[in-house]
């Protein structure tokens, strides 16, 4: 009923605005009349409106060396049958951090890189088309760890910033002038200087200077961007230093539509939500349990349980929500930590219900924090390259915490189809519906609709998508959206591929072999449009080590001396793909081995992370007791800025307290290395027998909890979850070298 009666409503609110600027004198751009499908909502209608929210994470804010890439941090470019997917699972909001960093330009004009805009504003219209409540930022330019980041609180150029600030603001707030109220414009993330701690009130000052430019910038563009609902943050986005008396100022909103009622407010306050830190983000083993239903209070933290959370969403209730401004929990979420506790998605799951739920209790938006990465240490609740669920458990919580069930939800078998293009093999789909009380309203193609009769044919609850429609689709994924008259709308993804055409032709592959390394080239493919690399140790199953690839070399620099890897390329295109010859290589070097060895995995995987967790082994090799406190080992890696670190021994077999740590600069910095990590042993280590063993477990981690790039660091493994022979660090007794090859 609302939308029918959108349109009447916008021009009677278009008169008032011009009444209103004939008599105030404003400019003409800040306060252009509102489009026709604005609807103004209040701050409990917006609440409702936006329902549990997701976050596209490590996507448009990631970068590299200062430049934003989706990419970049290793996740695949955003298509809208993601979104789709985040849509049929429930969620009403997707907020879509972004960073702009080294493609913004000079001054005094900071124009922003046209290219990254439109992508920007692609993928804005991914969600914002399918009818989902959007939030967009500026995400990373206030880091003081990220290359590029210039929105910092704690620059001494104060006057530069605040004018490249409201220049790029401009800039964002014309690109969506005329988007309606499910757009919503987020001033910064988490600002603050990158001290944890009391806030520097100096700098405290500096924060709310921007987010007053933010607000004032934005509604001087007039239009939309006059009545459109704005949010703030404080202090890091930290609850206790926004509520509490250390200098907050929610700005003022003088340049507001005048349409807009006198006793309503169009600003909202961002905070994150992560406690207990040692729970929901630390990346180890110790705390894996949360809440009431914990099973191990050892591996339960002391602080954070249900208790605080109320303590804290009430603070917000107290005093913002009460005045007449929303509260956006604009991330919140845990780690998966089930490769050290089985249990640990149950208590995922708890948390996350637990504060949707006390979010709905005080009014408030939740929006679940999503990386893109799944396994240990992930926030993913989404394959992004397959758009599948991987975390329905945590989706459920999140929605039954809203008080949102599936009970209503229509579903649909398959949920994934193929399409050959090729005639003799073009097929029709069917599709079984369990409406589950609902009916079918229409079938979607990103926002164009299927013609009923002719895309597709429904009999009872079998819906059949028409071979003369799939034809009709590009090459890749066609996702189609089921739309249903009540709950979520389920996603069928067609793949369509076309065997006409011909497989890539036969190639030729071939390599050589170096220290900890091997290099491989291979002969064009007839045909093919991108290569990719597999491997396999030994007579081991093959995995890929890179995909997508156009040149015909490729430096495998994760190999281990004196280890026999098969290697294999596989060239595609849009008819399959044909495979190389097999390569045996085995990387040699001047491996250097004494009295013990090193044997190592990598704790944590991920390609970015803000934990480096090696978890090492040395086994006295020798006929003689080896004295723990003469040795001395290496861990080597790339550290990226120039931060403050810390380390942590989580577990030792000769405990903890008796291993040291120190972090060393390279004087000559080598390929993934300009940094190593020495591990030593106190006195009280004692020896290793012949034969024994002693395992160590370490993090390190930036005092500021920025994210390290783990990708090529030299002493990194990318892949495996067990000890194996490591020539990649290095070990010493009394200084001199007993294993591994030094970069």
């Amino acid at each position: 009923m609302a939308f029918k009666a959108k349109s009447l409503r916008t021009y009677l609110l278009a008169a008032v605005v011009a009444i209103t600027t004939a008599i105030s004198g404003w400019s003409s751009t800040a306060s252009a009349a509102l489009t026709d499908d604005f609807i103004q909502l209040n701050a409990s209608q917006i609440v409702a409106q936006m329902g549990a929210g997701w976050n596209l994470g490590n996507q448009l804010e990631a970068n590299s060396n200062g430049t934003p890439s989706e990419t970049a941090w290793g996740n695949p470019i955003i298509t809208q049958a993601l979104i789709q997917s985040v849509k049929a699972a429930g969620f009403k909001t997707i907020r879509i951090p972004v960073s702009y960093l080294n493609l913004i330009g000079s001054a005094p004009n900071y124009t922003i890189d046209s290219t990254w805009m439109n992508r920007v504003k692609t993928v804005v219209d991914y969600a914002y088309n399918e009818g989902l409540t959007v939030i967009i930022n500026i995400h990373g330019d206030g880091y003081n760890s990220v290359t590029g980041s210039w929105l910092l609180v704690n620059s001494s150029d104060q006057s530069t910033i605040k004018a490249k600030y409201q220049k790029v603001w401009q800039q964002i707030a014309n690109t969506f002038v005329n988007y309606d109220e499910r757009l919503i414009f987020e001033s910064m993330n988490e600002e603050f200087d990158g001290t944890y701690g009391t806030p520097n009130t100096s700098y405290y000052a500096n924060l709310n200077a921007y987010n007053q430019i933010f607000v004032d910038t934005v509604r001087q563009t007039g239009g939309n961007n006059s009545a459109r609902w704005l949010l703030i943050p404080g202090w890091n986005t930290n609850i206790d230093y926004t509520v509490g008396n250390y200098g907050f100022a929610m700005p003022t909103d003088q340049y507001r539509s005048s349409t807009i009622p006198s006793t309503e407010k169009r600003i909202m306050l961002s905070v994150h939500y992560y406690s207990p830190w040692d729970f929901a983000g630390e990346e180890s083993g110790t705390i894996t349990q949360w809440g009431a239903t914990a099973t191990n209070s050892s591996k339960k933290s002391t602080w954070g349980q249900e208790d605080y959370l109320e303590s804290q969403l009430k603070s917000v209730y107290d005093n913002f929500v009460t005045q007449g401004y929303p509260a956006v929990i604009g991330e919140f979420g845990s780690i998966d930590k089930t490769a050290y506790d089985s249990t640990n998605n149950t208590y995922r799951a708890a948390f996350a219900k637990a504060i949707a739920a006390t979010a709905k209790k005080y009014s408030s938006v939740p929006v679940y924090w999503d990386n893109g990465y799944n396994g240990q240490h992930g926030f993913g609740l989404f394959n992004r390259s397959t758009y599948a669920v991987t975390q329905q458990g945590i989706i459920d919580a999140i929605m039954s915490g809203m008080g949102t069930t599936a009970a209503n939800n229509s579903t649909i078998t398959p949920s994934s189809a193929s399409f050959d293009k090729k005639t003799a093999n073009q097929a029709d789909i069917a599709v079984t519906m369990t409406l589950n009380g609902n009916t079918l309203s229409s079938i979607k193609n990103g926002s164009a609709a299927l013609v009923s009769g002719t895309d597709y044919t429904v009999s009872g609850n079998t819906v059949t998508i028409k071979k003369s429609y799939l034809a009709a689709q590009a090459v890749g994924t066609t996702s189609l959206t089921f739309d249903f008259s009540a709950g979520t709308d389920p996603v069928l993804a067609v793949t369509v591929v076309d065997t006409s055409a011909a497989l890539p032709g036969a190639f030729t592959a071939s390599g050589t072999s170096g220290n900890a390394s091997a290099s491989l080239t291979w002969t064009a493919s007839s045909g093919a449009t991108s290569y990719q690399v597999e491997r396999a140790t030994g007579s081991g199953a093959y995995t890929a080590l890179a995909s997508n690839l156009t040149s015909l070399t490729y430096t495998d620099t994760t190999a281990v001396n004196g280890t026999l890897y098969n290697y294999r390329v596989v060239a595609s295109n849009t008819a399959g793909s044909t495979y190389s010859n097999v390569v045996a290589l085995t990387p040699v070097g001047t491996t250097t081995t004494g009295s013990f060895k090193i044997q190592m995995y990598s704790g944590n995987t991920a390609a970015s992370s803000n934990t480096i967790a090696p978890r090492i082994k040395i086994v006295n090799t020798g006929t003689t007791a080896l004295n723990l406190s003469t040795v001395k080992l290496r861990y080597y890696y790339t550290i990226d800025a120039n931060i403050t670190q810390a380390f942590w021994c989580d577990w030792a077999s000769v405990g903890s307290s008796n291993v040291t740590g120190a972090f060393v600069t390279m004087a000559t910095p080598k390929s993934g290395a300009d940094t190593y990590f020495e591990i030593g042993f106190a006195s009280a280590a004692g020896s290793l027998t012949p034969g024994a063993e002693s395992e160590i477990q370490i993090r390190i981690s930036r005092t500021d909890w920025s994210n390290y790039t783990q990708t090529g660091d030299y002493s990194f493994s990318p892949t495996g979850s067990s000890y194996v022979d490591w020539t990649k660090m290095t070990g010493y007794m009394n200084g001199a070298l007993q294993w591994g090859v030094e970069p």
